[in-house]
């Protein structure tokens, strides 16, 4: 994997075009899961990948779960949908309303936050869904500078030129939608023009750009954050701290970002090709990482599962011709992998792992 590169995974994707309507299904379903449990597990939303393909498929909250993550993981899904429906119709030039439009559903509502100072007062503030930030904003990265993003005064038309600017790029075609999509993301970070929700709204525009071209989208996994988050640092420290030089910068001033952004395509693509293309019945696929079990047993074990959920252990065994104690021990990993559940009410086997 370390040595695919862009070109190849887009050619192996394109050998398998068109993809039957089984497959595209196959992978909107996954692609659903994965997109919305990662891009809101980025930054803190608490739902785990199991309780959130619940949600997302089946319209259901399992096991313990914050109201305020189920309501943003819903929201996200929604964004998500409209979208793609926007990426569609690709005569529509980009706007930003539309920018607006997604951030509003992502946010559903205005809010309060509140804070506490140090000497023990408390400060509040409101989030506005759908409005350009009325606070300046920043972060502090890991190796303790401070990253200034565009001023309040600054956003409203440094995002017109960003729009303006991409308009007239994918007009022009002289750069190809991977990097569209990699430059767009980095000049909106750096205007950071909402109080919340920047980085979501970056990664569904990084999959409107590569739908709008027929690319496969993509994932960022929320377990390699440290990494993307890296690629980003590193092209600030070559840009600059100017919020405005960033919201301007070209293809050659983000080169760490691109080379991080051009190995996560290729990655995600391919990963893509394998899951539609491999027919192996004991692959299996979870959150993005193919899995393949050293042995047969695994998959006896997962499709009795899904055949007959309310499986005992007794019924397990007698299904797969597996020992009791092999079972336990195989039940025993695939329960500390996340890869399947047992229901606290009706006992039921969840099956989060697929093929």
């Amino acid at each position: 994997m370390k040595h695919l590169n862009i070109k190849k995974a887009l050619a192996a994707w394109q050998e398998l075009q068109p993809l039957s309507e089984k497959d595209r299904e196959r992978l909107s379903r996954r692609f659903t899961v994965d997109f919305n449990y990662n891009s809101n597990h980025i930054e803190g939303n608490t739902l785990t990948y199991g309780q959130t393909e619940i949600l997302l498929l089946f319209g259901k909250v399992i096991g313990e779960a914050d109201v305020h993550a189920v309501q943003e993981m819903t929201a996200s899904n929604v964004g998500l949908k409209m979208m793609t429906e926007e990426a569609r119709v690709k005569e529509m030039p980009l706007t930003q309303n539309f920018i607006r439009t997604l951030h509003k559903t992502l946010l559903r509502e205005d809010y309060t936050v509140y804070r506490n100072l140090p000497g023990g007062q408390q400060t509040s503030y409101v989030i506005y869904a759908g409005q350009y930030k009325t606070r300046p904003n920043s972060v502090i990265t890991r190796y303790g500078d401070r990253i200034e993003y565009a001023s309040p005064e600054e956003t409203p038309g440094l995002m017109t030129d960003l729009v303006d600017w991409y308009n007239e790029a994918e007009k022009e075609g002289k750069l190809s939608p991977i990097e569209l999509a990699a430059l767009f993301h980095y000049r909106y970070i750096r205007i950071h023009p909402f109080e919340d929700g920047n980085g979501r709204i970056a990664r569904l525009m990084v999959n409107f750009i590569l739908m709008r071209h027929d690319y496969p989208m993509i994932v960022v996994r929320s377990r390699k954050k440290s990494e993307y988050l890296e690629a980003l640092h590193q092209a600030d420290m070559e840009v600059g701290p100017v919020p405005a030089d960033g919201a301007h910068a070209e293809i050659k001033d983000i080169r760490p970002f691109m080379k991080y952004f051009n190995e996560l395509v290729a990655t995600e693509v391919y990963n893509d090709v394998l899951f539609v293309s491999e027919k192996d019945e004991h692959v299996w696929w979870y959150d993005g990482e193919r899995i393949a079990f050293r042995t047969p047993n695994y998959t006896k074990i997962l499709n009795a599962m899904r055949t007959l959920p309310t499986l005992t252990l007794a019924d397990m065994m007698e299904e797969t011709g597996i020992s009791m104690a092999a079972i336990q021990k195989l039940l025993d990993r695939l329960i500390e992998k996340k890869y399947v559940e047992r229901g606290e009410k009706d006992g039921s086997w969840r099956v989060f792992v697929t093929q």
